[in-house]
């Protein structure tokens, strides 16, 4: 007979440490015998799974770790018949005229890339060895050669280290009479300094962008010959701050004016405020949070768009999100209307006393379905499918290019009636008592009618996103920090980690070349104090020429 599936949770490692910690010492909370019981349920169950001759390697580390992506058709497998009103938006998306079908969909190919795909690369205008234009044509000697307005291509790969140097041997000379010594000039465009502004702008580009330590980088200079030791680096990719503060200042100001405001968190270690060091370094956010008491430590993603562009913010230490957010908020002109703030259900991610439009993240809700399927194949299923039509439809609406009311409309026909039904059916199972309240399944309807009208606020305010995806993506940006670099070793490398992300993932949603962007804010610190609104990553390139001839 089939063992039934026990309740699963997740437990991170300190809390597991925590509850070992009180089983030694006989210290047990109310909440620790559940724990445990559901603990042991999992290894009998998963044992059960491992004696089974059925069980695969690639089931079990699905049950026990979810499927590889959360495509409904990789979870459930390919729809037999696409839905009505999947075929019915399709219809509308294809009937769509040729005109305004977007430029910039996705090319099939080969893979090979175009030398326009590599802006950064140096260019180089290679002239003919025996010919120029006008000249007679060497074949035909008849006509007469001209130049084509596509020239022929060649794009050639070099290696190098991150950081390059290079040593400039100044020749000297004595008078032999009176022993005065003569030294070569340094060369055109040398600067006297040892470091140029753009070794602070890759080490924290590598560092804060990419996640790579700087030990890694300190070996991997050392191995190419132009050793930096990490020590050095800290020193140089702190020094340029007080020339990035302004733009960093001016980003927070501007995403206050979002229309949509995403926000979530995830843990960070910053060990300046953790064990015994947390007394001597109080956090200054604890007393206007009123958080004395509380030991967590986050970073916090807010994300804002406004009129399709999108500004990215950064903050680590004790606050939650939901407090960053409220306290970019402050600085929103009151003549704004309120934003739609776009999180999961956690109570720690609302903005607090400021007045916001909530939505919450359809994908959240889903997800507790994806992970409940093989359980409840058949409960599940319906939900994901619905989801999926609603998706498809968000799809359609981009492709097409509406505008936020033409999206609206284009969900409220397509989707909204699909999401009645199912809001029906989800009451339908809980009134009629066809679902067990208390176990998973019944959870995940639960979760999905409580939050409904939050869930969907794409059915009835313009420009509302489905899901939290864009505050998601941007918190990879620490969590790949995290993995990879660990901590923070005190409040100022945090602010400094945050201000850097900040600046280069907010140039990554823009399509800027965050190197150039962090490049020019050290060159033109003097005009970006003035006007740091004119040095934002879409428009500083505008401002270059000014800034150019004032110079």
């Amino acid at each position: 007979m089939r063992q039934k599936p026990p309740e699963m949770i997740e437990m991170e490692v300190e809390k597991l440490e925590e509850l070992l910690r009180r089983a030694e010492n006989r210290e047990f909370e109310e909440q620790d015998y559940q724990t445990i019981r559901t603990v042991l349920a999992s290894y009998f169950y998963v044992t059960h799974l491992i004696g089974e001759k059925n069980t695969t390697l690639a089931r079990l580390r699905k049950l026990l770790f979810g499927a590889s992506t959360e495509k409904t058709a990789n979870v459930v497998g390919r729809l037999d018949e696409p839905s009505t009103a999947h075929d019915a938006a399709e219809s509308i998306a294809t009937s769509t005229p040729e005109s305004q079908t977007p430029a910039a969909e996705m090319r099939r190919g080969h893979g090979r890339r175009k030398a326009d795909d590599y802006p950064g690369a140096t260019r180089i205008t290679v002239r003919h060895e025996s010919l120029a234009a006008g000249d007679p044509c060497p074949d035909c000697r008849r006509g007469t050669v001209y130049k084509l307005t596509n020239p022929g291509v060649l794009v050639r790969f070099v290696g190098q280290a991150p950081l390059a140097a290079t040593v400039y041997e100044l020749e000297k000379l004595r008078c032999q009479l009176c022993g005065k010594i003569f030294t070569a000039k340094t060369p055109a465009g040398v600067g006297a300094e040892k470091y140029d502004e753009t070794v602070a702008s890759m080490i924290g580009l590598l560092k804060y962008g990419s996640g790579f330590p700087f030990n890694r980088l300190d070996r991997l200079q050392g191995n190419v010959g132009i050793p930096l030791p990490a020590s050095t680096q800290w020193d140089l990719v702190q020094a340029p701050l007080p020339k990035l503060v302004p733009a960093y200042e001016e980003l927070i100001r501007q995403a206050a004016g979002g229309e949509v405001l995403h926000n979530d968190d995830t843990t960070v270690k910053i060990l300046e405020l953790m064990g015994k060091r947390s007394q001597q370094h109080a956090p200054a956010e604890a007393a206007d949070a009123g958080n004395r008491q509380r030991s967590g430590l986050f970073t916090s993603g807010v994300v804002a768009t406004r009129a399709g562009r999108r500004i990215a913010l950064f903050f680590s230490g004790r606050r939650h999100a939901g407090e960053n957010l409220q306290q970019v908020l402050k600085q929103r002109a009151a003549e704004l209307p309120p934003p739609i703030q776009m999180c999961d259900a956690l109570s720690r991610n609302m903005s607090g006393e400021l007045e916001t439009i909530v939505a919450h993240c359809l994908a959240h809700g889903r997800r507790q379905f994806v992970e409940l399927y093989e359980r409840f194949p058949e409960g599940c299923r319906h939900v994901l499918e619905v989801v999926q039509g609603v998706y498809h439809n968000d799809a359609l609406a981009r492709r097409r290019e509406l505008s936020a009311a033409q999206r609206l409309a284009f969900h409220q026909a397509h989707s909204g009636p699909a999401m009645d039904e199912l809001h029906a059916w989800l009451v339908r199972q809980r009134d009629e008592k066809r679902v067990e309240p208390n176990s998973g399944l019944g959870m995940a309807m639960s979760y999905l009618i409580k939050h409904w009208e939050k869930l969907t606020l794409f059915l009835r305010k313009p420009g509302a996103p489905l899901d939290n995806n864009l505050c998601e993506r941007a918190l990879k940006k620490a969590i790949l920090h995290r993995k990879n670099c660990l901590f923070y070793k005190t409040q100022n490398g945090a602010r400094v980690g945050d201000l850097y992300m900040s600046l280069i993932h907010t140039c990554e949603l823009c399509g800027t070349n965050p190197f150039d962007y962090l490049n020019r804010l050290q060159r033109h610190a003097i005009a970006v104090a003035i006007a740091p609104g004119k040095w934002m990553p879409w428009n500083y390139r505008a401002a270059l020429p000014a800034a150019a001839s004032a110079s």
